[in-house]
């Protein structure tokens, strides 16, 4: 069943490369949602108000639903609270938002998706007030237990405009029914409703431990469309850290405890 609830309808303009931001233009009384701390600049008009809930402004009455919609958002890792910034004065203004690192900035008209598109958990950058921001479960062993980036996703629900941030280059793949695709579960950042996800092991011992890649792979099978990033934050995190020197003072493959346990983490989320 198709997802509607009555979205702002905003305009938009990407700005760069590989550095993106998104700037937003609002009519007297329309809101944006975003993150906390993605707020790039706003021109005099915007007022910014810290809200509870989904963003979607759908949430139950009282105390006690505004609660239970911000604790979905912190079961994903992100913060209880969003930011909602809306045009309080006259005339068009504007706001603007950063993605967090490197990558690219991904607009989606969810009502072009079925009213729902589901994400990593750091996924979300920005959406029209009216989108909804929840947890998509995936209750198969496989992916709760080896997924790597966690059996819980973001799922985004609405008929508005929202906007997704991920890391590098970003290709769409497009899947035709029973059509299967495997990738590195790091560089998976979002898919539509009808995929079908899963956790499918490696293979050989040796493959695993010594072919450069983690344990498992993501497995999406069609119809629908997947979004994949070439260089997932975790993945860059890591070789920033060990290019970096190490706290105690010594250099960089002299080994230690934490290098090996850290080792054998990067082999189960795919990094």
């Amino acid at each position: 069943m198709q997802y509607f609830n009555n979205a702002h309808e905003i305009e938009y303009k990407l700005y760069g490369d590989d550095m993106q931001f998104v700037e937003i233009e609002l009519d007297p009384g329309e809101s944006v949602i975003a993150e906390a701390g993605a707020m790039m600049y706003m021109e005099q008009g915007i007022q910014m108000e810290t809200i509870f809930g989904d963003g979607s402004g759908q949430e139950q009455s009282g105390l006690m639903g505004k609660i239970f919609g911000a604790g979905k958002r912190l079961v994903t890792g992100e913060s209880l609270f969003m930011t909602m910034f809306t045009n309080g004065g006259q005339g068009k203004q504007k706001v603007a938002f950063a993605s967090p690192y490197p990558g690219k900035i991904i607009p989606m008209d969810l009502s072009a998706y079925e009213g729902k598109i589901i994400c990593q958990k750091d996924a979300f950058l920005c959406a029209a007030k009216g989108v909804a921001v929840g947890i998509d479960f995936k209750r198969k062993l496989g992916a709760g237990f080896f997924g790597g980036e966690g059996f819980i996703m973001q799922k985004l629900e609405g008929d508005g405009l929202t906007f997704i941030h991920a890391g590098g280059t970003i290709v769409e793949k497009q899947l035709s029914l029973g059509e299967t695709l495997r990738i590195d579960t790091g560089c998976l950042v979002a898919m539509t409703r009808h995929i079908d996800y899963d956790i499918e092991f490696v293979g050989g011992v040796k493959t695993a431990f010594f072919g450069g890649e983690g344990l498992f792979f993501a497995t999406l099978k069609g119809p629908g469309t997947v979004w994949i990033q070439s260089l997932p934050f975790s993945r860059l995190a890591d070789r920033v850290y060990s290019a970096a020197p190490r706290i105690t003072g010594g250099r960089k493959g002299e080994g230690s405890v934490l290098d090996l346990v850290g080792g054998l983490g990067n082999l189960l989320d795919g990094d």
